[in-house]
């Protein structure tokens, strides 16, 4: 440990780590500095060189723990507190960084261990004075002897950097499924805004953006170490960086011409979006549910004052069940009865089993219903991804005092399978999501069928209050469209309220009088469609899903595979020529 603390740069290394989570942190809402996460991966990289195994590792997982920490601080919002302690939120924000971190330490860990300063066979280049002396400022010895792969040549490099993006997807390929998953800010996700680069998504999926990032940045470090460790050859730090960029190059061209195929729609539909704003405390204050009901209908009657299509409402909008309480199926059917609107809502519902233990057991669902304009109950979908602790408490048959920590006291059922909902008239295929189910690539591309229209995600964030949650999650959603090549229409209980195009455009956003998307109020759109049969084709991500990032998983299976082998094979000595 003393000769650890020796040198400055080994002391920083941990303050690195942390900068280096902190920048990729800013990279996302609300700061939104997308260059950062250019950067980041680097930088968190460049903290653990020249480390290997568990101090590697826990390099990493400083940077990730800062990150998550810093990125997810809206989970200490929640307004549930558990015997006048808010236990429930810190545990939950705690426990979740404490989990997602392990991720970017595993991502560290592999990479240093065949990174630029890892022991090789020796055979590196010749140490020079200057190299000797970097090798010793930065603390790094194995330099001073030429090893590693920044001894090597510009292959090796290359495969190195390009090894650092395949394991990168890899994981986050885990990290989307692993525990029912939590896709919530992959690295790609922090480009939304740059609407040419995110087209490569409709081919690769999100993953393909955090793949350009984490090679793009790898490459940064190699020519910044070549700057600093060859200062006699300069000139060779613009080849560590050439191929990335005209990888990048392709993609802008890629996602250029494809914004430029965009066809003026055959046909529109007006949808009226209204976010009610409902605070969260609200919700679970039963004695309220009649007025915060009367105040949807009132919103709902404002904005049906102009000629709508479709009239939609958020998750959590309707405080009951909505077939099934007496005083709210009544209001629902006469609304859309009156102004002759399709309505498409959320609401909680229930079932029978279908192997029931008892004749009297019911499940109960987090749903979403397409109600006609003669008042019809026609389509149902049933969440398919529940939130773990918020709709779910996993293990709570063995440990049953899990349930004192959540501000549920059962939990609901999931639903098995994709439901589209067809509107008549007009000709319309809606695929429903709810809540964050549009951050999950693979519920997303199973809802949206070829002749969909457009996704539709009902959601509440009014969990979170006014913080970046609301547009982590629509930056997520995003990418959604453009994976699927459809429009997504979002509905929120308190913001973002609004629609993106098939490109991954945010088209509009429903803003309140104080300018803010957290307020109450409606939003009235008109989304792009096409005739009846006229459907653009399918994205190749809809049609063949995370190929890309399956490949990835492959690749890494193969390399640690090749790596575990190696290390299985004995040891040989030099032979000794002297030795007769």
């Amino acid at each position: 440990m003393k000769q650890f603390w020796a040198s400055p740069f080994p002391r920083s290394r941990y303050l690195i780590a942390v900068l280096a989570g902190l920048l990729l942190a800013a990279s996302f809402p609300k700061i939104c500095f997308a260059g950062l996460a250019w950067v980041a991966p680097a930088l968190m990289l460049a903290a653990a060189l020249g480390k290997t195994g568990w101090e590697s590792f826990r390099i990493g997982y400083i940077a990730g723990l800062a990150y998550y920490l810093a990125s997810l601080y809206w989970l200490l919002l929640i307004p549930y507190r558990w015997h006048s302690i808010p236990l429930g939120p810190a545990a939950g924000w705690l426990s979740l960084s404490a989990y997602l971190a392990l991720y970017p330490a595993t991502w560290v860990w592999l990479l240093s261990r065949r990174g630029p300063f890892a022991p090789t066979d020796g055979q590196g280049l010749r140490s020079s004075a200057h190299t000797e002396e970097s090798a010793k400022v930065l603390g790094l010895r194995s330099l001073a002897h030429g090893e590693g792969v920044m001894a090597r040549g510009w292959t090796r490099r290359t495969l190195w950097a390009i090894s650092g993006a395949v394991f990168w997807v890899a994981l986050e390929m885990i990290v989307t499924r692993l525990f029912t998953g939590f896709p919530w800010n992959l690295l790609g996700a922090s480009q939304f805004e740059l609407t040419p680069l995110i087209q490569i998504a409709s081919v690769t999926g999100v993953h393909g953006v955090s793949f350009l990032i984490v090679w793009s940045s790898l490459s940064l470090l190699s020519a910044g170490l070549m700057l600093v460790l060859r200062p006699t050859t300069r000139s060779t730090w613009a080849g560590e960086i050439i191929l990335p960029v005209i990888v990048v190059a392709a993609v802008l061209h890629f996602g250029f011409r494809q914004l430029a195929r965009d066809h003026a729609p055959d046909r529109t539909l007006k949808v009226t979006l209204v976010q009610p704003s409902i605070p969260q405390t609200l919700i679970w204050d039963t004695s309220r549910d009649q007025q915060r009901f009367r105040d949807l209908i009132g919103l709902s009657e404002q904005a049906l004052t102009n000629r709508t299509d479709l009239l939609i409402w958020p998750e959590a909008g309707v405080p009951s069940f909505a077939r099934w309480d007496t005083n709210i199926y009544p209001a629902i059917t006469n609304l859309v009865r009156q102004h002759r609107v399709w309505l498409l809502l959320g609401s909680d519902d229930l079932g029978r089993p279908t192997q029931p233990a008892h004749p009297d057991d019911l499940e109960y669902y987090n749903a979403s219903f397409l109600v006609s304009p003669d008042g019809e109950f026609v389509s149902r979908y049933i969440k398919r991804k529940l939130v773990i602790f918020g709709e779910y408490i996993p293990l709570v048959r063995w440990l049953p005092f899990f349930k004192w920590f959540t501000p549920i006291g059962g939990g609901f059922t999931p639903g098995d399978r994709p439901i589209p909902f067809t509107l008549t008239t007009p000709d319309v295929k809606a695929s429903p999501l709810i809540c964050f189910e549009d951050t999950f690539p693979l519920t997303a591309r199973e809802a949206a069928d070829e002749d969909s229209d457009f996704l539709v995600n009902l959601t509440n964030n009014g969990w979170f209050g006014e913080s970046a949650a609301q547009w982590q999650h629509a930056a997520s959603a995003l990418f959604r469209a453009v994976e699927n090549g459809r429009p997504l229409i979002r509905c929120s209980n308190n913001g973002l309220t609004g629609w993106v195009d098939s490109h991954g455009r945010l088209r509009q956003v429903f803003r309140d009088a104080q300018g803010t998307i957290y307020g109450p109020g409606f939003l009235t759109i008109e989304v792009p469609l096409f005739s009846p049969g006229q459907s653009p084709p399918p994205t190749p991500y809809n049609r063949h899903g995370d190929c890309f990032g399956w490949t990835c998983v492959a690749l890494t299976a193969v390399i640690l595979l090749v790596r575990f082998l190696r290390r299985q094979r004995p040891h040989r000595p030099a032979s000794n020529p002297t030795k007769s």
